[in-house]
């Protein structure tokens, strides 16, 4: 990777970095065709899709039993692995406790005024698979909800002639009530508008490809959805302190998932940012998805930047808002202080993103393409809504009637003052 200086990055360089793409617009037009037929036609379009890019001929689309079963396996076979998703599970669980918020009531001069939070009833959760294993997906998609209290949770994963069963031990793991074999377009389809199989939920949540992003920006508006993501990022910010090898094994690991990903390391300190490019270069070849890795490397939203000081460094991380910031400085708290547009942060030189996309506890599902500028990640919050509590005893209403009454008048709505003076009469 070759260094660039920040104040030296084109009109089109800046551009490249500051506005990724999730590549959504390219396909948008072949997803809303799969979206109408799932919800035309139910089960039989499920079932030609998975055929048609699976390569998967699909008996029972609901696969709640056999999630079952390969959790009841690996249990009986005391398998690592089995240990391992609990011990993420609790992790991600006991944080997410935490962000539940209480209902609260208030007096406010015999204004007795409040807050109270409900679940929604039902949610969707998408978790990537098939064949491939993703069980850390399923943990931080539907462990939220069910801390939550949503009523209903259903999962849907794509697709395999052999399912990956620590995925399913995963999703059984984390509580989920259904879970469906349907994956791409198609299944966010089924989620949001239900088939004869598929309950229909109020909320569609979790990862995927552009396909499924896609797809949840078409279905936005007939469901909630989280938000949408593109491609992994990672952004690190780092001061002369920092070991140029931590540093690039961070870029090295958000780059093996996906050519689109972005991974830009910067810094102040123009040893530090020479030493990171040679090793991100020495340690590509080491890496089972190289070629992967090389593609996020050299795409144009990646890169090694050496800024003029931590103050101009501090200001890029801010408007790249990145997904997973990580700070390797020797004040790291005080860099933090100064930065508000991040996904989740990662401090300190033994906090690799890593930890957190496994075990650590807080939730990787999180804003990409500087959505953390708007934003938060997935959360108990994404599951609850919030109503407001008033009671006004006479005295109360007296001592704001006037108030209500003048400007009830003066938008017109001569009713609405009546209904206060009539309690007066």
């Amino acid at each position: 990777m070759n260094v660039r200086a920040v104040a030296d990055l084109s009109p089109a360089e800046r551009r490249a970095l500051f506005e990724r793409d999730a590549g959504i617009e390219a396909v948008r037009g072949d997803v809303e065709g799969i979206v109408d037929r799932v919800r035309e036609e139910g089960d039989v379009a499920v079932r030609e899709f998975a055929e048609e890019f699976d390569g998967v001929t699909v008996g029972n689309l609901d696969i709640t039993d056999e999630a079952a079963r390969a959790h009841a396996e690996l249990e009986d076979a005391d398998d690592p692995v089995l240990e391992a998703v609990r011990e993420a599970a609790d992790n991600v669980r006991a944080f997410h406790e935490r962000q539940r918020p209480a209902d609260w009531r208030e007096s406010f001069e015999g204004r007795e005024l409040g807050r109270r939070f409900r679940p929604i009833d039902r949610a969707g959760v998408y978790v990537p698979g098939g064949a491939a294993a993703y069980p850390s997906s399923a943990l931080m998609g539907v462990i939220p909800a069910v801390v939550a209290g949503v009523d209903h949770v259903s999962v849907a994963t794509p697709p395999a002639d052999d399912p990956n069963p620590v995925t399913l031990a995963a999703i059984h793991e984390a509580g989920a009530d259904a879970v469906y074999q349907v994956g791409g377009a198609q299944a966010i389809a089924a989620l949001a508008y239900g088939t004869e199989t598929v309950t229909t939920v109020e909320k569609v949540v979790g990862p995927g490809n552009k396909w499924v992003t896609a797809a949840k920006a078409i279905v936005q508006g007939d469901v909630e959805i989280d938000f949408l993501a593109g491609p992994s990022e990672v952004l690190v910010l780092a001061d002369g302190t920092a070991d140029p090898e931590y540093v690039a094994v961070e870029l090295l690991a958000q780059a093996e998932h996906d050519p689109n990903a972005s991974v830009v390391a910067v810094t102040d300190d123009a040893d530090l940012a020479a030493a990171v490019a040679d090793a991100v270069e020495a340690g590509v070849e080491d890496r089972e998805r190289a070629e992967t890795v090389r593609a996020a490397l050299e795409n144009d939203a990646s890169g090694v930047l050496h800024a003029r000081s931590m103050s101009e460094a501090v200001l890029f991380a801010e408007e790249y808002a990145a997904e997973h910031l990580s700070i390797m400085a020797d004040d790291d708290e005080a860099l933090l202080d100064r930065i508000s547009n991040a996904g989740s942060v990662f401090l300190g030189p033994y906090s690799p993103v890593a930890a957190g996309d496994y075990a650590a506890g807080p939730n990787h599902v999180l804003p990409t393409n500087g959505g953390a500028k708007r934003y938060g990640g997935l959360s108990v919050d994404t599951f609850l809504r919030s109503s407001t509590v008033q009671r006004l005893d006479r005295d109360a209403l007296s001592e704001i009637s006037e108030t209500v009454t003048t400007l009830a008048e003066a938008e017109g709505l001569e009713a609405h003052a009546e209904s206060v003076r009539k309690r007066f009469e």
